[in-house]
């Protein structure tokens, strides 16, 4: 179980408020989302594109979460999340914007939950992780990513970013900070596993069809 600084309680509970705010996010138009965010595709439309300085994994984004997207955006515009290309690409992005572009970079709903684990979850899985992420990797409300086929690399580096602070977050650091640098390791390799997984978004050409 997590420690009693963070109990279940406390994470069902933030859990059912995000859950709420997703549900008055505005909704998205992919087909003005495919407009808005082309550039998008220059890192997210690319298999295995990298980061560099530090060198990671862009993450996937097909089949995430489009909630999950906009929560993103707005940590990226807001500097909550520290990455100057990220703040640059969302500081100019109304809310509308942002649901547009999430709706077109998630595409359809292809990451379902209830899927079977794949192979054995790390004991901080189950201690740590399930309440958000569940066994198979896919997130339990709306505003908390699906992490099922993630990079492991970009996980891993999300889970550092929160431990050391450069993501804010009202219920990652303190989760971030029971995993040793082993831990985060495992935990990313494991949900990098599980299967069906996010995607890397390929334009899509009937979309952009309808500009």
């Amino acid at each position: 179980m997590p420690s009693s600084s963070v109990s279940w309680v406390r994470v069902l509970g933030m859990a059912a408020l995000l859950g709420f705010a997703a549900a008055t996010h505005a909704a998205g138009d992919a087909a003005r989302g495919a407009r808005l965010g082309y550039t998008c595709l220059g890192c997210h439309g690319i298999d295995n594109y990298k980061n560099v300085y530090p060198t990671y994994s862009v993450p996937r984004l097909a089949g995430q979460h489009p909630e999950y997207l906009v929560a993103a955006l707005k940590a990226y515009k807001s500097k909550e999340r520290s990455h100057a290309t990220m703040h640059a690409q969302a500081v100019s992005l109304s809310e509308q914007d942002m649901a547009d572009v999430a709706a077109y970079l998630a595409g359809p709903a292809a990451v379902a939950a209830g899927a079977q684990a794949q192979g054995t979850a790390p004991a901080k899985v189950t201690a740590v992780c399930v309440a958000c992420h569940g066994k198979d990797g896919v997130g339990l409300t709306p505003d908390y990513p699906t992490l099922s086929g993630q990079h492991a690399d970009y996980i891993a580096r999300a889970l550092h970013d929160y431990k050391q602070g450069n993501r804010k977050n009202a219920i990652m650091p303190a989760f971030a900070g029971q995993l040793s640098d082993a831990d985060i390791a495992a935990v990313a390799a494991y949900y990098a596993a599980q299967q069906p997984a996010l995607q890397t978004v390929h334009r899509r050409i009937t979309v952009l069809a309808a500009q």
